[in-house]
This record gives structure tokens, C-alpha cells and sequence, in this order.
């Protein structure tokens, strides 16, 4: 039976992720920082482990990976995150960007190096970075959104350098977009439902060679420049 950690595993993206995983027979560790709030979770029987995690704390992430040794991990999904406000330079909220950081950027970083090695002894042994098209360098002709744009442009850097390390090794690692999503941090007007988006990540998770390894695609497949 394949396995998988998700964390931000409670609502929207996370939720459909876990939902989807627990269907076609995953063993899924399903990571949040209350599960026992969250009754979707707790309905969806023996093959879903939940785990509290706050994943900006470093002392519970060492806790659960040591508490995870013996089982390889065949995938693990970085999806826990934070939006932003679309700031200019007479709004930048620091605290608020500090946050984001710790969120978007330190956790995941701190997910994959307390995990790689149970995803290196599986057999599928792929990270994913759920990022966003906002963090593209080249694609940014807007501006805006200091905080959340340069998250997620630093977890493209280490979704790249985790690729390049992790290489020698056999791991996949990518960061993906998962597109416009009808989340909390998506709003009502998003152009997709969190089950539709995994859906499509799904399909390229599974089709996931070394060759796409530190690449960065969208919901639908599609690379995506950085």
C-alpha cells in the first residue's frame, strides 16, 4: 500500500488531497493543527491517520517524522500555506510577510529535511511543493503582493536545490500551481473546485519521471517558467 503526508490537511486543497488518496487505497497521514475540529477527516475511517502539526513548529515536525522512521514515505505533499494581502509600498504589512515566510518557505523546507529519508526508502519517492504561479519571476507583470509573491518564489528555490540534492538518490521533486481554487484563501470566484485541481495534480503526480525533477508545473501539466 503506497503512502503519503499532507499537511494543511484540514480544508480545501489538503481536504480534496487526502479525500482522493484515501479512495484508491493510500495509506494517508492526513497533518493539521487541530484535527479533532475537523469532522471531514475523522469520517474517512482506519486507512487516514491523523497527525497535530503545526508545521512552523520544529520540535513537533522532529516528533512525528521520528515517530514515522519505520514507514517509507512514497509521497510527500508540502501543501499547508498561507495567502496575502495585495500590498503596495505604503502597505507592507512585515509581520505579516515574516508569517508567510515561516509558513510557506520554512516549513516545507523543514518537512522534506526531516522526511527525506523516509521518502528515499520508498518505492515512488517524490516531494511535492504546493507553490503558486504568483511566486514566477518571469510571469509577475503585475506586481503587488510582496509578501505572498516572494514566498512563494523562495519555495521555488528550494523545491529546485531539494531536486538538485536529492537527485543522487532517485527522488522527484516538483513545485506545482494549483491553479484558481474555491478555497478560503481562493474566494468564491475562483475558477475551480479543490477537487478538480487535484484531479488534474493527481494525474501528474502519477506520471512524475527523474526527468521533471526541479520543474514547476500547473494543475493541468503544463511547465511553468520561474
Amino acid at each position: 500500500m503506497p503512502s503519503v503526508l499532507v499537511t494543511g490537511a484540514n480544508r480545501g486543497l489538503g481536504l480534496a488531497f487526502v479525500e482522493s488518496f484515501a479512495a484508491d487505497g493510500w495509506r494517508v497521514h492526513a497533518c493539521c493543527r487541530h484535527p479533532e475540529k475537523c469532522r471531514p477527516l475523522q469520517d474517512l475511517g482506519e486507512g487516514v491517520a491523523l497527525h497535530r502539526l503545526d508545521v512552523t513548529e520544529g520540535l513537533q515536525v522532529e516528533a512525528l517524522a521520528r515517530n514515522l522512521a519505520d514507514e517509507p514515505l512514497d509521497l510527500l505533499i508540502n501543501n499547508a500555506g498561507l495567502g496575502g494581502e495585495d500590498e503596495d509600498l505604503e502597505s507592507l504589512d512585515f509581520e505579516l510577510w515574516q508569517r508567510l515566510l515561516a509558513v510557506n518557505v520554512l516549513a516545507p523546507a523543514r518537512l522534506a529535511a526531516a522526511f527525506w529519508p523516509a521518502v528515499v526508502a520508498s518505492s515512488r519517492r517524490v516531494i511535492v511543493n504546493v507553490s503558486s504561479k504568483m511566486g514566477s519571476i518571469a510571469d509577475n507583470g503585475s506586481g503587488g503582493a510582496y509578501a505572498y509573491r516572494s514566498s512563494k518564489a523562495a519555495l521555488n528555490m528550494v523545491t529546485r536545490n531539494l531536486a538538485i540534492e536529492l537527485k543522487d538518490k532517485g527522488a522527484v521533486v516538483v513545485a506545482v500551481h494549483p491553479g484558481w481554487v474555491r478555497t478560503e484563501m481562493g474566494g468564491p470566484e475562483a475558477e475551480i473546485t479543490p477537487e478538480e485541481s487535484v484531479g488534474g495534480l493527481r494525474r501528474l503526480i502519477d506520471g512524475l519521471t527523474p526527468a521533471d525533477s526541479g520543474r514547476f508545473f500547473d494543475w493541468q501539466g503544463r511547465e511553468l517558467p520561474w
